[in-house]
């Protein structure tokens, strides 16, 4: 027998405030996107939430604050979870019923708004989008060396690591040019002085949407993290040393392989793995690279990429809630919807239609075909909502699912019962024919 040696629980830096100081300050930061979150879920009326010009001049007159200040303090609400939009009507989220009494809950707001600080703050106009992205992918370098440093940072230096990941990240990328070149020119085709006037509007609003969210300060010609950021980034590099030291590390991977990783996980280790690989990539490429793999062939992969999103939180929320016209999607995007709303995942299921139900019933049926035992494929007939098989066979050949013919096939050959297997071999017959 050996004995397991366990990685003891990590510590913050010397001089971390304790959690309940951070969440005050987390709670100064948000004060105001709290009091136009209240405002909007309980005294707007449906239609009139921010950022409708009438519900700016009603919030602004109400609260005493400017209609600017009303629009960036909505803006923060939402970027934070503490308001859901369900159409035209506006409900207070999770977050903000928990606001007053739950630490940690004010802790993940503040960090899902300290994620997207890209959105708080609007990049430069007339820069490429892809410009912009790859400093946004560049600024997690730059915030550990402020974290890393302990104290003021001058600009000269964190322009310097700007600039010196963004060409990482050309290479990585096989974007340098071949051939004869001018000394002036960089790898990007740019002139390397024109890059270095961009890589520096690009660090001044990198720096300043850092601080309009609180996770720094600026001073003449340096940057200091605020307490709150220095946990922050503290606890991202965390994940990634622990993704990096556990036998299940697959921060490195793409994410179809992240997802196969952790397929045969439990729920708690296979949410660690999601939240190191995370950590890693800026939350918007994320994002989208799980989306991607979801609408992939494969099904289990289409289920695991929703529950990495899960992790994820408020950021994914806009993504999740523009792909629910997807027909492949749909249910999952419902799904992960609800429970972000606050609805318990036993009830989640209320919210598709008996179709969408239909549909996910024989996408996680191909999941199981492709992935898992025998006995698995038979038990899911339990789960159907039609509650008998020659219901659930007349709507599994409705739904038009591209995977019926296969999940029925499959189903037929796992089943003990003879009787119920030729029926279902019927129906994966007319499927595969087009007949009724």
């Amino acid at each position: 027998m050996t004995t397991r040696r366990t990685r003891p629980a990590p510590r913050p830096p010397e001089g971390t405030p304790p959690p309940a100081e951070l969440a005050r300050q987390a709670r100064a930061v948000l004060a105001d996107a709290v009091r136009i979150a209240h405002w909007a879920a309980d005294v707007a009326s449906p239609g009139t939430a921010p950022p409708t010009p009438q519900a700016l001049e009603r919030a602004a007159a109400a609260l005493g604050l400017t209609p600017a200040q009303v629009r960036a303090g909505w803006d923060r609400a939402r970027l934070a979870g503490l308001v859901e939009l369900h159409g035209d009507t506006v409900r207070p989220g999770w977050r903000l019923r928990a606001w007053d009494r739950d630490d940690s809950a004010v802790l993940r707001g503040w960090v899902a708004l300290f994620d997207a600080w890209s959105l708080v703050h609007a990049a430069p106009r007339d820069i490429e989008a892809t410009t912009v992205a790859e400093a946004v992918e560049a600024v997690p370098q730059v915030l550990s060396l402020l974290q890393l440093s302990a104290g003021p940072v001058t600009v000269p230096a964190l322009l310097d690591l700007l600039g010196q990941r963004v060409a990482e990240l050309h290479e990585e990328r096989c974007e340098v040019a071949y051939g004869p070149q001018l000394p002036a020119a960089t790898a990007t085709g740019r002139p390397a002085q024109d890059s270095a006037d961009l890589n520096a509007l690009l660090l001044d609003w990198a720096l300043e949407g850092l601080a309009a969210v609180g996770a720094l300060t600026l001073g003449s010609g340096h940057a200091t993290l605020t307490p709150l950021g220095n946990w922050a980034v503290w606890v991202k590099l965390e994940q990634i040393c622990v993704a990096a030291q556990s036998p299940a590390g697959n921060i490195e991977q793409s994410a179809a392989d992240m997802l196969l990783g952790c397929a045969r996980l439990t729920p708690g280790p296979a949410r660690a793995e999601y939240r190191a690989w995370l950590a890693a990539r800026p939350v918007g490429s994320a994002v989208a690279e799980l989306l991607a793999v979801a609408r992939g062939e494969d099904a289990l992969l289409r289920g695991l990429a929703f529950e990495a999103l899960r992790v994820v939180g408020a950021p994914a929320e806009p993504v999740v809630r523009s792909v629910v016209t997807d027909v492949s999607l749909r249910p999952y995007a419902l799904l992960w919807l609800a429970e972000y709303e606050g609805t318990d995942p036993d009830d989640a299921q209320e919210v598709l239609s008996r179709e969408e139900a239909t549909w996910l019933w024989v996408d996680t049926a191909a999941a199981v075909a492709d992935h898992g035992e025998t006995g698995l494929l038979v038990r899911h007939l339990d789960s159907a909502v039609q509650g008998t098989v020659p219901a659930l066979l007349d709507e599994v050949r409705a739904v038009g699912h591209p995977r019926t013919v296969q999940v029925l096939v499959a189903l037929a050959a796992a089943h003990p019962d003879p009787a119920l297997a030729k029926a279902v071999r019927r129906a994966a017959f007319q499927v595969h024919t087009g007949g009724a």
